[in-house]
């Protein structure tokens, strides 16, 4: 009877430990695909809950990368700090990627903490240049315009009056008219004859 309790006692614990193992890896491996699709929220949620229930110091590395991927860079250097304290096999190679990690988490709170600088002020808007003035209407050329000479009269073409050809023909004009009047006056006047003027009062 002892043996059959016995028996029944052990293949009970086996069957819980190998239920405990296939759940754990179950929710490992939800937690990986969720890791490798970019959602590290679900994936920290369930490393978390593993490193509580085995306190196995590779989730804690898990646990770091997920902290590394979301941009806090606090919580990912303490859990890969803790990770080494408790992970006791780790290579050198090893302990160097996880204090290149942290590295970079320093770096990414260094960044964090310095004063974003303050916005570039635009250049002041300069005006737009004047617009071009409509070109204005040429005026009609006159043809043959009247031109001032120096002496103050117009004429169509340079040079004095009294060089045109109209000027002196008008001067003759009145030259001839000048004779004819002249000699007109002469002859109409007192018949003179050869014993010369008679007077006839």
């Amino acid at each position: 009877m002892r043996i059959l309790t016995v028996t029944a006692v052990l293949c009970a614990l086996v069957f819980s430990t190998g239920a405990m193992a296939a759940g754990e890896e179950g929710a490992e491996m939800k937690a990986r695909t969720h890791f490798a699709a970019g959602e590290y929220k679900e994936a920290l949620e369930i490393y978390a809950r593993l490193y509580a229930e085995t306190m196995h110091p590779t989730y804690l590395r898990n646990i770091a990368r997920c902290h590394q991927n979301l941009g806090n860079p606090d919580k990912a250097i303490s859990s890969f700090r803790e990770y080494l304290r408790k992970a006791h096999d780790l290579t050198p190679d090893q302990r160097k990627e996880i204090e290149g990690y942290i590295a970079e988490m320093e770096q990414l709170k260094q960044s964090k903490a310095k004063p974003e600088p303050p916005p570039a002020t635009p250049p002041p808007a300069t005006a737009p240049p004047p617009a071009a003035a409509p070109p204005s209407e040429s005026a009609p050329s006159l043809v043959g315009p009247p031109t001032v000479a120096a002496s103050g009269t117009t004429s169509d073409e340079g040079g004095a009056f009294y060089t045109r050809a109209w000027f002196w023909g008008v001067v003759a004009g009145l030259a001839a008219a000048g004779v004819v009047t002249f000699l007109w006056l002469r002859d109409s006047g007192p018949n003179a004859g050869n014993l010369g003027a008679l007077d006839l009062r």
